[in-house]
């Protein structure tokens, strides 16, 4: 099966039977158990620590605290890890911080040694509230007395054109805010760390979307050469972006087991992922918007703030996609920060676009309101065919395909121009659309592929697999560029002892590691040429040109051989050798963002159809619909399985997600899924993706470019819109709960 046709997952047999080996199923010998006591305040100094309860207590081998531990090496500041360390002074940041770690011969004795911790505190107040303080009705200039973002992968503010002028001067204008609360990650499995040392060489069993990046932060962090430190993840049960960054536990679980001489296995609880690894900030959107009467966009302006932790500086560019998505000539972006009591924020499936995303997409439906105009129209009527804020030409797009695609498959057409036209017994109807935006983010990335005697291919890199389907879709781009089935493949990751790869985020996989194992696979495909040129029991020594079969991939085998598979290993047999081997390797140039000649982003328009009860104002979504404009599709049935599990994403972000805080315990409230609502089957209605057909040369050698988080843009917007369209109730803060429709 090559690029482009259906593969079933590879590894769902191993997940479906238990057989997968995730981090904390990993087999150690002597292994030890750690687990953190923490803090119960947010903000304050730690007077003292009675830990002597802790050290009697039956099995605890270690008891570390701040005061004997030894000191790391702080992470440098920048993006992807915390420059604040736990257990290195006596200031508590937040919530549950780890004030101790335990290490004992099983999990519950350590579990009953961290609870017989004492701690006393001089507390200080801890800033916990937001939103509170940009209600509807704030003034715009608090805007202007917070602190700017100062470092980051991007700009944190960008203008274009005149856009007070034109705002003032355009005949058509809406000024409006848009909230949404703290989000929380909550993957299946929670995070996990095993810590092995041999000497001065450790090896980490992880839960991490980024092997090599645990590498270099725990290696600086313990003084090490990246060289002794090795890091294993094997399979990851979500990560979604908590798993992205490098980790206080990581580190602490590392030392742990050095301090005390056995292989310690640290797994967070429930409760502790809410205040170890990340959440989505709260955020606050200013958007404004300036018409002509036609619909012409001639002013956007978009102004961010979004929550950070003392004393981090973790950036979230919620108004990125503002910059790029429609035809204007006067936009302007800001981004601004409050500093809370919480541990660093981090990366939640589409960073970025995931937030701004339902703020420009409302503002644009509001305004299809004001101008009398079909919300779809407003859309086709501002298509940008260059960047407008950088002028460059898109590396491909065929969103404009994408609209009319979407809005076919779903009906919109039928959709009535007003709202509270339709209903279906007592049940609201409401249609509403939104464009779907994410950046192009790539990573170098390299890759190895072994052609064995027995014709078995094996692909090795050191990427990890997530769930988005890494181990299916390398084997099929390796299959492809040898000729082969893809069943003869198979691939080995997730550990850096393999070439270097890229992490498993920002819908990076494919472009990075993709490009890799087909570079590595088009170079073994040559090197057995050369080797069976070379032989002389070989059919191909000496060989002339038409005396092969030269295949449109460019794979050259003897003419009328039974196989290409058997044709190559026979090759690899008689050379004597068990296996020919080749590197590949792929580097995008520029930066992350892919700057260079060409603004480089993925596409789409989703169109979905809400049900909202008249009577309880309860909001469900009955069907979504999404097309995309997305480079090229490498395997069609993994790809929209993504999309589907983006808008799933979606309906979360739209009805259901919030981790509400306490402002005078300086806590999240509901550190579990019961006080946590994800969506569950009944909360999702039908869903369906499709893609027009795209290569995209620019953004990879495969023509293809990330999927991963696209799905999840786009949705909480159209259902936002669709609930309008329902209701006639203009929802601006997410989540939409029922009270907010209930008049």
């Amino acid at each position: 099966m090559r690029i482009g046709s259906e593969l079933s997952r590879k590894d769902g047999r191993l997940k479906v039977t238990g057989s997968a080996t995730y981090t904390a199923d990993t087999q150690v010998p002597g292994l030890h158990y750690a687990v953190f006591a923490t803090s119960a305040v947010a903000s304050a100094t730690i007077e003292a620590l009675d830990t002597s309860g802790a050290e009697r207590a039956p099995g605890v081998v270690y008891v570390m605290t701040h005061h004997n531990a030894p000191r790391l090496r702080p992470p440098a500041p920048g993006f992807g890890s915390m420059t604040f360390l736990p257990l290195q002074s006596d200031q508590i940041r937040y919530e549950g911080q780890p004030i101790a770690l335990i290490v004992a011969d099983s999990l519950e004795r350590a579990m009953h040694a961290a609870s017989l911790v004492r701690p006393s505190y001089a507390v200080r107040p801890a800033q916990m509230s937001m939103l509170e303080r940009f209600g509807p009705d704030a003034d715009a200039a608090v805007f202007d007395t917070l602190e700017t973002v100062t470092q980051g992968y991007d700009e944190p503010d960008t203008r274009t054109g005149d856009p007070d002028a034109a705002l003032g001067s355009a005949p058509v204008s809406l000024s409006r805010r848009y909230t949404m609360g703290f989000r929380h990650h909550n993957p299946m499995e929670p995070s996990a760390t095993i810590a092995s040392w041999d000497g001065d060489r450790l090896t980490l069993y992880d839960t991490t979307q980024h092997v090599w990046g645990v590498r270099s932060v725990v290696a600086e962090a313990l003084g090490l050469a990246a060289d002794d430190v090795r890091v294993v993840s094997l399979f990851l049960g979500g990560g979604f972006g908590c798993k992205g960054f490098v980790w206080p536990h990581e580190i602490l679980t590392a030392l742990a087991a050095r301090e005390a001489r056995r292989p310690v296995k640290l797994v967070l609880t429930r409760s502790q992922m809410y205040a170890a690894c990340g959440y989505q900030s709260a955020t606050v959107h200013d958007v404004a918007l300036g018409a002509s009467r036609d619909g012409r966009l001639v002013a956007v302006a978009h102004d961010v703030v979004y929550a950070n932790a003392v004393p981090e500086a973790f950036p979230e560019y919620a108004a990125a996609g503002t910059r790029t998505v429609y035809a204007c000539p006067a936009i302007a972006t800001r981004h601004r920060v409050v500093k809370l009591n919480t541990i660093q924020p981090t990366a939640m499936r589409a960073p970025n676009e995931g937030m701004g995303n339902f703020a420009l997409e409302s503002a644009m439906d509001e305004l299809a309101y004001e101008l009398g105009m079909d919300p779809l129209e407003l859309r086709l009527r501002n298509y940008a065919e260059r960047d407008p804020t950088t002028g460059k030409p898109y590396s491909s797009k065929k969103l404009r395909e994408a609209y009319h695609l979407g809005a076919e498959r779903f009906g919109w057409s039928r959709r009535a121009p007003h709202p509270r036209a339709v209903r279906d017994g007592n049940d609201l109807v409401g249609y509403g659309m939104a464009t779907a935006l994410m950046t192009t983010y790539r990573f170098p990335s390299a890759a190895r592929v072994r052609m064995r005697a027995d014709g078995s291919v094996v692909v090795e890199s050191g990427t990890q697999e997530i769930g988005t389907g890494v181990r299916t879709i390398m084997p099929q781009i390796a299959a492809d560029r040898l000729g082969i089935d893809p069943q003869h493949v198979e691939i080995v990751l997730g550990d850096t002892t393999l070439p270097e790869a890229g992490g498993t985020f920002g819908s990076s996989s494919t472009m990075g590691v993709g490009s890799a194992v087909a570079d590595a696979a088009t170079k073994l495909r040559l090197a057995i040429l050369r080797t069976a040129i070379a032989d002389k029991a070989s059919p191909l020594y000496e060989a002339r040109l038409e005396d092969l079969e030269v295949h449109p991939d460019g794979a050259v085998t003897p003419r009328g051989s039974p196989t290409r598979r058997d044709a190559y290993a026979a090759v690899v047999a008689r050379s004597g050798r068990e296996a020919i081997e080749a590197e590949g390797s792929w580097a995008p140039g520029g930066d992350v963002l892919g700057t260079g000649d060409y603004a480089m982003y993925t596409f789409g328009a989703v169109f979905v159809d809400v049900r909202v009860e008249a009577d309880f104002g309860i909001t469900r979504v009955a069907r979504c619909v999404g097309a995309y404009s997305a480079g090229r599709i490498i395997n069609p049935k993994t790809a929209r399985s993504q999309m589907t599990g983006g808008m799933i994403w979606g309906i979360g972000q739209a009805l259901l997600e919030q981790s509400e805080t306490d402002a005078e315990l300086g806590r999240f409230v509901s550190k579990n899924l019961a006080g946590y609502l994800v969506p569950a089957n009944a909360d999702v209605g039908a869903l369906e993706a499709y893609f027009v057909d795209e290569v995209d040369p620019h953004a990879s050698p495969l023509g293809a470019k990330g999927i991963g988080e696209l799905g999840a843009t786009g949705v909480a917007a159209a259902i936002a819109n669709a609930v309008y369209h329902a209701t006639g109730v203009r929802v601006r803060d997410l989540p939409i709960r029922p009270e907010l429709l209930l008049g």
